[in-house]
This record gives C-alpha cells, structure tokens and sequence, in this order.
C-alpha cells in the first residue's frame, strides 16, 4: 500500500498501471467506512501477491486528485489500467465483495499481471468494465433511493451510455423532488438534447444548415434552441450555450424561459466541485485536470475559468 499525492501520482498511478493493475483507494482520516474498508484492501492485496498495486489518495489532503476524478462520497476505489479508470466502486465492501470486484479485472492466479493491461486496450473490456459499474450503481439505488449522490452518478453513466430509457426512468424520482436540484435539471436537458437528435428531423441537420436558416431570420428561436441541442449532443457544450444566449439576449422569457433553464442546468453539470474551506490544494474540473493517458500528472484546468465566464455572460444578458 503506497499512499499517493500530486508529486508521485504520475509514477504511482500512472506509469504502474501500464505494467500492473492499479487500485485507488479515495479515503479520508474522519471517515468511518474507509478505516473498515481500508484493512480489508490491504489483506486482499496481500493475499492476491502481486496481481494489483493498491494505493491510498485522502480526499481532503489531495482535493485536486479527488476532484479530476469527481469523487463525491467516499470511500470511493477506481481501478487503473494502462492509465485509464476501467471500473469501480463505491463504499465498505466486504472482503468477498472486494475480490468478486477484481476478479473480473485482473489476469488469472499464477498468470502475469501484464496480461489484463495488454487486453485493456480492446473496447469490449471497457464496454464490460461500464456495465458491470452500471449494475452495481443499480443495485446501491434500489438499496438507497434516496442516495442523492449515487442516482446522479447512476444517470450520469446512463446517458454516457447511451441508455436513454433507462436513464428517464431513473431520473424521474429526482425530477418530482422540490426543489429540483440543479444537477439534476442539467442532466434532463442534457438527455433531452440526445434524444432531440434521435428522434427530430432537426437533429440530422449539419449546423452549416442551422446557421442558414438563422441567418435568414435572427430571431428564429426555435432553429436556435434545435441548434444548441445538437451542439450538446455533440459535446461541444460551450458553443451550445452561447446559442442559447444569444436567444435570452432577444428574448428572456421565451418558451417558458427554456434556453436560460437549459444554460444554467449544463452550467451545473460543467461546474468542477468547489475545494473544501481547509484545503490548500485548488481543485479540477472532474476528468480534466488529470491527463490520465498523457506524460503530465497534473496541470492547471482551465474549466473553472470558462464556468466562470460564462456564468458572467449570463447575468449580463439578463440585467
């Protein structure tokens, strides 16, 4: 067990996980199920000889580790390989839990570790990897619906998925919630923007068409809010919101105010989570401070900034 900080995460994780299986236990010193879940992995790693690296990151000490891997309740474990998070789990699982989960990962008893980081690289390891995530979020639902925190990760990993229908039905109970938390507001436009491209005419056309039609008419709101839609789906989610602002510019209550709605929703799910007050370490947008497959550990993010600039924009459209 090697705990880990932003100076050796590079050569710990990174670099070990192209030659071994690595797990990455997110812990905290206050937190009750990490000091439970923390002797069982290292009894398992013990037992398993070689066929995984365990190391420890506390969440508080390293928030900006903890936060380019959007951690949200701990304790959290993430196994890496070949510089890439495969799968993972959440909680104080029991030590027959802990080996049934790495089972499905590493190479067999007696076989070399290098083996499951050669096949990481085949899609269906990471296709299997995310379902088997799927399930187990599923399974902690059911046992907690009102886990906040596991449903948005649960519908996060849906819509990522592409299982949409699943993903409505999972959002639901949180959509009734009054008041409706913004994450979650952000993740139904999210998903209605993917399934505006499924299933509208609109969602086929290339933006070169959109930006026809707008140029034709400024104040067409309704090509406007089409084109933001696909520009979601597509990723490219800053380009997105400036369409909708440039409709909430002409016009802020139109449509029941849906394109500020929509704006201030995706604005929430581009939010990197803010540093606890103790923290000296800044924190990083989730998935984009850490260049997991790369040659740099850690580099400043600039999500936070465009979050910022882009909250500017709006309030000055609406004042």
């Amino acid at each position: 067990m090697i705990d880990v900080t932003l100076a050796n995460f590079e050569s710990e994780v990174i670099e070990a996980s192209h030659t071994v299986p690595v797990l990455v236990d997110f812990w905290a010193p206050w937190c009750g199920p990490c000091r439970t879940l923390g002797p069982v992995l290292e009894k398992v790693e013990a037992a398993y000889a070689g066929r995984f690296k365990l190391v420890k990151i506390d969440s508080d000490a390293q928030q900006q580790l903890a936060a380019a891997f959007g951690i949200r309740s701990i304790p959290t474990c993430v196994l890496m390989v070949a510089g890439q998070p495969v799968d993972g789990f959440m909680g104080a699982l029991p030590e027959g839990q802990v080996k049934a989960f790495l089972d499905q990962h590493l190479a067999p008893q007696g076989a070399t570790p290098e083996a499951v980081v050669e096949e990481a690289v085949a899609p269906d390891l990471a296709e299997a990897a995310a379902d088997g995530l799927l399930d187990r979020l599923a399974s902690q639902l059911a046992q907690d619906p009102a886990n906040n925190d596991v449903r948005f990760d649960y519908v996060k990993r849906l819509i990522s998925a592409g299982h949409f229908e699943e993903a409505e039905v999972a959002l639901a109970p949180a959509m009734a919630q009054i008041p409706l938390p913004l994450r979650f507001e952000g993740l139904a436009h999210w998903l209605n923007a993917l399934l505006f491209t499924a299933n509208d005419p609109r969602g086929q056309w290339s933006l070169a068409q959109f930006d026809a039609a707008i140029q034709q008419n400024k104040r067409d709101f309704g090509t406007r809010l089409a084109k933001s839609r696909v520009l979601i789906a597509l990723g490219e989610w800053p380009a997105a919101l400036e369409e909708l602002l440039e409709i909430i510019m002409r016009d802020k209550h139109w449509a029941d105010e849906a394109p500020r709605k929509t704006y201030i929703g995706l604005l929430e799910l581009m939010t990197p989570p803010a540093p606890k007050p103790a923290a000296t370490a800044g924190a990083a947008a989730p998935g984009g401070g850490i260049q997991l497959a790369g040659n740099t550990a850690v580099q400043e993010d600039p999500q936070r900034e465009l979050v910022s600039r882009l909250r500017r924009k709006l309030s000055m459209a609406l004042n």
